[in-house]
């Protein structure tokens, strides 16, 4: 009996585990089978799918949403749905679809009491889906998808298609439609609830040269044909807010007909952090004069006062504030009481034109770069006005509340970067964004209490789709994400875009090349990145990506043809792109290092070069020209080889190369793999019993930080290790992240690294962190670190604030941090990271035991051997 109940549990726990990594996925619940039963709803059954029935007196983009729902509903079963309009005309199954107080069947559902209207009355996007029998006279059955508000009951709509196989991406990615014959519901009421983050929403930007050529190649411009597709994407993935493309772009000029399109289908619009009051910053020409409220603040009034006169009672976030002209800071100095005096004005400026106070109207003030600074040193904002916080444009939270602070009527939002334009360089071209960072710093943001608005500048859309879909997924429930189920989201990610097709293997994929890329932008690479004569470097980056190119060639070969082209923008083009850049770099390392030595190989890598070059452009022309027939010219045409400042080169620029006359005396036999190397494994001390831990050798010892010997936790917190995060392996932090500094005592929670030195000596400490930034008032994030008994000494990770330390750091994307310890004998030793400040993300610890023994290499000397 005893046994029966324990494998009971077990059963019972090990079920519960298995849910768990499902909740919070693209579809968190299925409720579409393949099979009918008495109680499932027959959507599709015996080549005849279920009518759909949708009041004329809903919204009208309900009603648009609905077409798209039986388009879908077609491109799976290759079935016309038929489209009714009155009870009347219903059949035995119906699907009916409306939004409550709308709606007037939906209305008369919840009259009934056929449906619950409590769960939808007075709720925020919020849908149910579920089975209604005998709804009316002569439907037996009913599929109800209703809706609290207009995003409801669309979200609803899109959830179904989702549900049936439909990807957000089946424009936008070419991902295909599996078809299927029988398509059943199960009963249930299924519902997503209400988002956790108010504004979710994406940030068109940088656009020019790719999504601007693409944009009016295939529909003119930047019009209400390409935003309806960017809308529906938008809509698809549960987000509901934009801010439009603005480089030279007007979205309220060039196409009157964005904003009714945006308003029809419950698209909140914004604009960018600096274009006020709904203007776009293209809009101001020249006539108007000096875009400076000090000199011609008669002129910036009726620009603005236009700007809301135009916006009507469209669903709008209005941005506040100002920054000087092209998205500089506004003056030299602090300029607070002008700022504030501005804001004053436009606030103004809202209450006269629309008639209604002004914090009636939604706004946003974004704290970017030097407006953070001002609102630090006092700067007064309004209550209700939203606070936008923001990143450092490298995916580093510059900002947060602080845990004690007031909360706002207005709350706070985070504005965070996929893409950027600007020191320490412009990186546009690829995705180079890991969820597993996305994910704990926008945690971090969340469990500080930013959940109004959440928003990403995604630069082209493409090939950004992956991390967008994560952001917006998040968005909707971040208490559902956490360290241990990222890596479920790549296959789950993987299974909803490739027809459960090598899901482990993409997913594999996705992470790896992903993480090679974070190490450090494309734009930012070059011969001189990684060794290629210490520690093996070059060659085993190399390594890494071609295995990533091999396994994705492997995939491609076995996929069905359908999913090629999806597979070659999701997949296959990032490896391939990134893997010949990173070789290309490697390989003009090799000819200056052979060149340098007179060796004649080196005129072998200087048409390895050329080839690689030429490579890049080969694997763009394809995306361009051949790829889904060209449906994608354009779009791959961000230069990203030659940068030598921030700004990007005109044109792909090739590595500088040197050739070698040969000669009689021209060397031919050394190599790099003549060049001396470190051995960095060893089983020598394996059998010696008194050693223990990582081994002294070659002057250091390295440790990536998961690999601790203990972690004690406490009450508070607990250490959590965040798989895949980091340049070499993954990160450890503490979670959770709301607490206040913790006070080093002899019950700090902590990691022990053990150790073992063959001599006494000093030696200096390397931690190497995620390059998180100080988002407090505090003058620092900190960590305490000490061997044994010694007293921790405290390391503050933002000691130097400086520019030119943050723009090393963003740029090699870690943070090394050194303390120096006296050892006072040799043996074994334990290494102590003591917790004090959340948010700081541990990589990696090199352990320095003999100056210039740790050679130059970028991603710091491979890990130590470890005896257990």
């Amino acid at each position: 009996m005893c046994l029966n109940f324990k494998l009971l549990y077990k059963f019972l726990l090990f079920s519960l585990i298995g849910l768990s990594t499902k909740l919070y996925a693209i579809n968190p619940e299925k409720y579409i089978v393949n099979k009918a039963s008495t109680e499932n709803f027959p959507l599709v059954s015996k080549g005849k799918t279920a009518s759909i029935l949708a009041s004329s007196t809903d919204f009208s983009g309900v009603l648009k949403v609905t077409a798209h729902l039986e388009n879908d509903i077609f491109q799976v079963s290759d079935l016309h749905p038929k489209r009714i309009n009155k009870i009347s005309e219903a059949e035995d199954f119906v699907v009916i679809i409306g939004t409550l107080g709308k709606s007037e069947i939906i209305n008369q559902l919840a009259k009934k009491g056929k449906i619950d209207a409590n769960q939808l009355r007075g709720k925020w996007e919020k849908f149910t889906t579920q089975i209604v029998e005998n709804p009316f006279k002569g439907i037996k059955k009913a599929l109800v998808i209703a809706g609290s508000d207009k995003r409801g009951t669309i979200y609803g709509i899109y959830d179904l298609s989702s549900q049936i196989g439909v990807s957000p991406w089946y424009f936008w990615a070419d991902v295909p439609v599996k078809k299927q014959s029988e398509l059943h519901v199960l009963p249930g009421i299924h519902s997503q609830g209400e988002p956790k983050v108010k504004y979710r929403g994406i940030f068109i930007n940088d656009e020019a040269p790719a999504l601007s050529g693409w944009a009016f190649e295939k529909f003119g411009g930047f019009n209400s044909k390409f935003y309806d597709k960017v809308f529906e994407l938008i809509l698809r993935m549960k987000g509901n807010y934009l801010w439009p493309a603005m480089w030279g772009r007007m979205f309220y000029v060039e196409d009157p007909q964005n904003a009714v399109l945006a308003n029809e289908y419950g698209i909140v619009m914004g604009t960018s952090h600096h274009e006020p009051l709904t203007r776009a910053h293209a809009e101001w020409g020249k006539a108007n004069g000096k875009w400076d409220f000090s000199t011609n603040s008669e002129a910036l009034i009726k620009f603005w006062k236009d700007g809301i006169k135009r916006m009507g009672n469209k669903e709008t976030i209005v941005t506040v504030g100002m920054r000087g002209d092209g998205d500089e800071p506004m003056t030299e100095g602090t300029a607070i009481g002008l700022l504030e005096d501005i804001v004053k004005t436009q606030r103004n400026i809202i209450a006269e034109v629309t008639k209604k106070p002004a914090e009636e109207t939604p706004q946003i003030w974004a704290l970017y770069k030097e407006v953070q600074d001002y609102y630090d040193k006092g700067m007064t904002v309004p209550d209700d006005i939203t606070l936008l916080l923001c990143d450092d444009n490298w995916g580093n939270i510059r900002k947060l509340p602080e845990l004690d602070s007031k909360p706002r009527k207005g709350g706070y939002g985070i504005y965070y970067h996929y893409d950027y334009v600007g020191g320490p360089r412009n990186y546009k071209w690829i995705n180079t964004n890991q969820i597993e960072r996305v994910w704990e710093q926008m945690d971090l943001a969340y469990q500080y209490g930013v959940d109004k608005i959440w928003i990403v500048n995604v630069g082209d859309i493409k090939p950004m789709e992956f991390p967008i879909e994560f952001f917006l997924d998040m968005a909707w429930n971040p208490e559902k994400f956490n360290a241990r189920n990222l890596e479920q989201y790549y296959v789950n990610w993987a299974k909803e875009n490739f027809g459960d097709q090598n899901s482990e293997d993409i997913a594999e994929i996705l992470k790896l090349y992903t993480k090679y890329n974070s190490r450090r932008k494309p734009e930012l690479l070059d011969s001189k990145t990684y060794s290629i004569t210490n520690y093996n470097e070059a060659d085993r980056v190399a390594e890494d990506y071609q295995k990533l190119v091999e396994k994705a060639n492997s995939i491609n070969q076995k996929l069905k043809s359908e999913y090629k082209d999806a597979f070659y923008q999701l997949v296959l083009f990032p490896v391939l792109a990134s893997a010949n850049l990173n070789e290309m770099y490697v390989a003009a390392a090799k000819n200056h290092l052979y060149a340098s030595q007179g060796n004649a190989i080196a005129n072998v890598y200087v048409e390895k070069v050329k080839e690689l070059f030429e490579k890049d452009s080969l694997l763009t022309d394809y995306y361009h020209t051949k790829l889904v027939n060209g449906k994608w010219n354009h779009m791959m045409s961000q230069t990203h080889i030659g940068y030598y400042n921030w700004q990007q080169p005109d044109k792909n620029v090739i590595p500088k190369t040197k050739t070698i006359e040969v000669s009689n005396k021209t060397q031919t036999g050394i190599s790099t793999e003549d060049s001396p190397k470190v051995e960095t494994s060893n089983t020598k001390y394996r059998y010696l019993d008194h050693v223990r831990g990582f081994v002294e050798e070659n002057g250091y010892i390295s440790i990536e930080s998961k690999n601790y010997s203990k972690a004690i936790n406490s009450d508070l917190v607990k250490w959590t290790i965040i798989p895949n995060l980091g340049k070499t392996d993954s990160g450890i932090t503490i979670k959770p992240s709301n607490i206040k500094p913790i006070e080093i005592s002899k019950e700090s929670p902590r990691l022990e690294y053990d150790v073992h030195f063959f001599s006494k000596r000093n030696v200096k400490v390397h931690a190497y962190f995620s390059p998180t930034i100080n988002f407090t008032i505090r003058d620092g994030l900190k960590y305490g670190i000490g061997f044994d008994d010694e007293k921790p000494q405290i390391m503050n990770l933002n000691t130097d604030s400086s520019e030119k330390v943050w723009a090393e750091s963003v740029a090699n994307n870690i943070k090394i941090i050194t303390s120096t310890h006296q050892i006072e004998n040799s043996g074994n030793h334990i290494l102590k990271i003591y917790a004090i400040d959340p948010a700081l993300v541990l990589q990696k610890i090199v352990i320095e035991m003999e100056e210039g023994k740790i050679l130059e290499s970028y991603l710091g000397p491979p890990e130590s051997f470890r005896k257990d």
